[in-house]
């Protein structure tokens, strides 16, 4: 990522998210640790939508090894929020996804963070090649 505030025009799929009363912390804002559900959502949706990731009986599932979130402006219940999506390094086992928080509407990121999945086979949890229909809805990703 770079180190300029991310736009919206640098991110090529959105997921919508609706902000919960329960999101808010006793600060009145969004917490932190909040962010990160949201970008487990939005990737997780994408791939079972347009992957065909089978979260409870595939062969195949991700596991988050590295994750990381920047903060630049804050978010409360009641928004609406687009998560952007795109993918910044794609590998044989894995894969780095780039995301943004965006209030609906507004071309600048309240927050970008990043993330790597693993992917493993799910009874030996060991790393395998990444499915090709995965494969194919990660690369239409790639910026």
């Amino acid at each position: 990522m770079s180190d300029s505030m991310p736009q919206r025009a640098d991110y090529c799929h959105f997921q919508l998210i609706i902000t919960r009363w329960h999101d808010n912390d006793v600060y009145g804002h969004v917490n932190n640790v909040t962010y990160y559900s949201f970008f487990d959502t939005a990737v997780n949706t994408y791939l079972i939508e347009q992957g065909g990731l089978d979260i409870h009986d595939g062969e195949v599932v991700g596991f988050v090894v590295s994750s990381a979130c920047d903060y630049f402006a804050s978010i409360a219940f009641p928004d609406r929020i687009e998560i952007g999506l795109r993918v910044g390094k794609l590998g044989n086992s894995s894969v780095q996804y780039e995301l943004a928080v965006f209030k609906a509407g507004e071309d600048e990121a309240c927050a970008a963070g990043r993330f790597v999945h693993v992917f493993v086979d799910r009874a030996s949890n060991r790393p395998v090649t990444i499915p090709q229909a995965l494969r194919g809805a990660l690369q239409r990703l790639v910026l």
